[in-house]
């Protein structure tokens, strides 16, 4: 049995394909834990769902700030964007069952001791409240209310995190931490504009997992999101986007006991252009 963590697919079903392959990946003794972004901006976003979905509890995904677009979208609250290529799920014969199947999916996930978001993680929230905000946000998506959820899901306000935050704000904060968060302040305000590589923090912001005295210091966490950034490991740190959509690689880590984890990755065309 073997146990994999994936980057950011961003609908490549056949670098996803190649990937599994080379790992050796059967669904009937191993487990894939998905970081987000299964789709969009790749040519095969709906096989992607596919496929996932076939392999069951085998395949343990996260939401991306992508995949939450492709929700947004599905119930009209969101116009695509010009690079967007979400229409093949839109109009498929399967798209009820593919948008719940996504919408059933963890905004974040605790296994073999690591903390798995597809973004970042605000400072002043532990282990254990991650989880919890994050809990709070599945059970809207899952919910019958799903359909109001996205009209107020967008905008960067609040970008600083209080307990005292209720309704939509409160929930709007937790999904721009999970899914958008690359830099922030070290008190937690959120700059969700920011793109680049560690060099490009904006003024008085940090990389959020450099943030000193952060509550999860000490947790392993594994994210993706940031392909300017790139693949990075450290020992409580997990950085899995390699770009697979624009031409990098597609990047899957063994998950080992001992902590002796091994990088897997295949090249990918690109499909869409840097910056677009």
């Amino acid at each position: 049995m073997m146990d994999y963590l994936l980057g950011d697919i961003r609908g490549c079903d056949g670098p996803l394909a190649r990937l599994l392959e080379k790992i050796g990946f059967s669904p009937s003794r191993d487990t894939l834990y998905v970081l987000g972004d299964l789709v969009n901006r790749g040519p095969s976003s709906a096989a992607v769902l596919r496929r996932l979905m076939a392999y069951g509890d085998a395949a343990r995904c996260l939401l991306g700030n992508h995949d939450l677009s492709l929700l947004a979208v599905a119930h009209g609250h969101r116009a695509s964007h010009r690079n967007d290529t979400m229409d093949e799920i839109l109009r498929a014969p399967d798209r009820e069952a593919l948008l719940d199947w996504l919408r059933h999916r963890a905004m974040a996930l605790h296994a073999h001791g690591i903390l798995m978001v597809h973004g970042g993680v605000l400072p002043q929230w532990d282990l254990r409240q991650a989880l919890a905000l994050a809990g709070e946000v599945e059970a809207v998506l899952r919910g019958p209310v799903l359909a109001g959820f996205p009209a107020h899901m967008y905008g960067d306000e609040p970008a600083q995190w209080s307990d005292g935050l209720a309704g939509h704000d409160r929930l709007r904060v937790i999904v721009n931490a999970l899914t958008r968060l690359r830099f922030c302040t070290p008190e937690g305000v959120m700059d969700l504009r920011a793109s680049g590589g560690l060099r490009d923090a904006p003024p008085g912001c940090l990389p959020w997992f450099d943030v000193p005295d952060r509550k999860t210091a000490g947790v392993p966490v594994a994210f993706g999101h940031w392909s300017t950034l790139g693949l990075l490991l450290r020992p409580d740190l997990i950085s899995l986007d390699t770009g697979c959509v624009w031409g990098g690689c597609l990047s899957a880590l063994r998950l080992d006991a001992g902590g002796a984890h091994e990088v897997v990755q295949v090249q990918c065309p690109q499909a869409q252009a840097p910056g677009d």
